[in-house]
């Protein structure tokens, strides 16, 4: 694992972070089953007790990760079977980047294409390189997008938008993702890296109860129609509030003038 995925716990304002770096830049950090198998087993080791608050995601050299093993799929399209388990693993992976209690944020460093764009499409934030390029990519290969890449990305940037950049496969500057709210925003390469841990510091300085519960919201928000949401929201807010102790934990603290004791339950 350690050959593929390079992890660096950082504490940034007492929070605890990994940084996980995906670590082939000379092969500019292809999302294969290898890759995909180390990062699965990684984000299930984080979501256990003594885990990070934060995941961020990044690259070696001068690449995010421009996409697939376009040699290795050749092989991989013959077995139908180790295809099917690929995708589904793949899959796997994307489900818990965008369900994760912990935050997770693409700090796309360099070059994201393909695959590596359907992984940053699954997390909470996207911080990019000034300097970096950003697309699908897929249909210059008479490829498509298996790793939920199509769907997140219109949801993400808007069908007109998403049309252009899946039926074109063109990469486009930093500015054009943050212009279209891909990323969040764009930093200078030697800035990257401290403006985007000083964002996870900001976002985890709360309750990582209450981080989990909003993040919820937000998947729901997404994923559903607003009357299903309404009501979804309504009985998560009541038992978050009713059953929680950092939700009345948070009012103590505002009335009592002090810092607040979460205890993440």
């Amino acid at each position: 694992m350690t050959e593929l995925l390079l992890v660096e716990r950082v504490e940034r304002n007492g929070i605890d972070i990994a940084v996980v770096t995906f670590n082939r830049p000379e092969q500019r950090n292809p999302i294969d089953k290898a890759t995909i198998a180390a990062l699965r087993a990684l984000l299930t080791e984080f979501s256990q007790p003594g885990g990070p608050r934060a995941v961020i995601l990044t690259g070696s050299g001068d690449a995010f990760s421009a996409g697939g093993d376009l040699k290795g799929y050749q092989q991989l399209y013959r077995d139908p079977v180790a295809f099917r388990r690929f995708l589904e693993d793949y899959a796997a992976v994307g489900a818990l980047l965008e369900k994760s209690q912990l935050l997770v944020v693409a700090m796309v460093n360099g070059t994201c294409v393909a695959g590596g764009l359907e992984l940053a499409l699954t997390c909470d934030f996207v911080t990019i390189s000034s300097t970096a390029r950003i697309g699908d990519g897929h249909l210059r290969f008479a490829q498509l997008p298996g790793a939920g890449g199509s769907q997140r990305l219109v949801r993400a940037i808007g069908v007109q938008r998403a049309r252009h950049w899946l039926l074109t496969g063109r990469l486009f500057p930093a500015s054009v993702a943050v212009e279209a709210g891909l990323a969040l925003f764009a930093s200078p390469p030697e800035q990257l890296r401290d403006d985007t841990l000083d964002l996870v510091a900001e976002v985890c300085a709360t309750t990582p109860l209450g981080l989990s519960q909003m993040k919820a919201l937000i998947n729901i928000a997404q994923n559903s129609v607003i009357e299903d949401g309404l009501r979804a929201e309504f009985e998560l807010v009541y038992r978050y509030a009713t059953e929680s102790h950092d939700a009345t934990e948070g009012l103590m603290a505002f009335g009592e003038h002090r810092p607040a004791r979460y205890l993440g339950r």
